[in-house]
């Protein structure tokens, strides 16, 4: 029987499901720049999840379908392999992922219990374990400009070489965040290493465009309700405001607010990351104590850290202080009764 696609909200199933929606629009941008490898990622990753779901649910004997169908571990490899380099080889996506459901999950009770975002763990590991591969990133339109097939992407995951003459240096480049960070240890200031090929208006060339597409479905989940303004608008102005302290106080060393709003994976967090139910706090205050921390987070671990990114990094970090936030942002409860050690005793 159908059923109306707004009448699926008030499920996991459902909300879910307009998750994986809202990422569609970021998904057909990324294609379009960066070609149809990251359908294969895609791919590998929801295979994998929902394989080691099932796995790990009959391991722990728990029903396979329902658990399967609230589209969790789905949503979970999409994620991760939004978050990884397109032409990455297909055993790292099966290890990031299995990793992700299995350990950063399963290990801590399933869907309700993890402590952890599953996709950021699973990125972690993956960035620490491999950062030479994690940082071979297709070049915007390279796929279209060397004439790269589909057949030929599809072939380099799977173990082939590159066709002809094409090098892996041909096709890829350092992400925006990692090629300033480069140019400036270099002694190159802000405005002239903008100069480069790879930037666009506002951040780096094609990927603001998969950022403006993720800021779009992450508009798209606060109109349905799905997500509150608390944890994306706090994490945005978080962001902002600490890029903006330090580019106010050394333009040249430091990049304005809205290159960071549209670089790296900002708007991926503020919207699919972050309001993430489960690792977030549970109080409106606490909500803008965690976001305001990872806004924070993420721009130092980003220019004074050793990694180009600190979406990942600053999500865990905060998820950490979830139990602590929320019990120092619990509202107090009136009517209860005065200690009785208080009261003075009689004679």
């Amino acid at each position: 029987m159908f059923i109306p696609l707004f009448t699926l909200s008030s499920s996991v199933s459902g909300i879910m499901l307009r998750v994986l929606l809202a990422l569609l629009p970021a998904i057909a941008v990324y294609v379009w720049y960066y070609g149809p490898a990251i359908l294969v990622s895609l791919s590998l990753a929801s295979i994998t999840a929902l394989a080691t779901e099932a796995v790990m649910l009959k391991l722990r004997n728990r029903p396979v379908a329902p658990f399967l169908g609230d589209f969790s571990a789905l949503l979970t490899a999409w994620l991760l392999a939004l978050s990884i380099p397109p032409l990455a080889p297909w055993w790292l996506v099966v290890v990031g992922t299995m990793f992700a459901i299995a350990i950063a999950k399963h290990l801590y009770g399933g869907l309700g219990s993890n402590p952890f975002n599953p996709a950021m763990v699973g990125y972690a590991v993956l960035i620490i374990s491999f950062p030479a591969t994690m940082s071979h990133w297709l070049s915007p339109l390279a796929h279209a400009q060397t004439s790269l097939s589909f057949a030929d992407q599809l072939g380099y995951i799977f173990g082939n070489p590159l066709p002809g003459s094409t090098t892996l240096d041909a096709i890829t480049s350092a992400t925006p965040l990692d090629h300033l960070k480069t140019q400036l240890h270099g002694g190159v200031s802000v405005h002239d290493a903008m100069q480069s090929q790879v930037y666009g208006y506002l951040g780096g060339y094609g990927s603001e465009w998969v950022a403006a597409a993720f800021l779009l479905g992450g508009i798209y989940l606060l109109g349905s309700r799905i997500i509150s303004w608390y944890l994306p608008v706090t994490f945005l102005v978080s962001l902002f405001a600490t890029a903006g302290i330090f580019h106010l106080a050394n333009p040249e060393l430091y990049a304005a607010p809205l290159f960071h709003w549209f670089s790296g994976a900002s708007m991926l967090a503020a919207f699919f990351i972050l309001t993430d139910p489960v690792t977030s706090p549970t109080t409106q205050k606490g909500k803008l104590i965690f976001a305001a921390g990872a806004g924070f987070l993420t721009y130092i671990i980003r220019v004074f850290g050793g990694f180009p990114d600190g979406v990942a990094f600053a999500t865990l970090l905060m998820n950490i202080c979830v139990p602590l936030i929320d019990l120092y942002t619990q509202p107090k409860v009136f009517g209860q009764k005065a200690s009785t050690s208080n009261k003075q005793e009689r004679p």
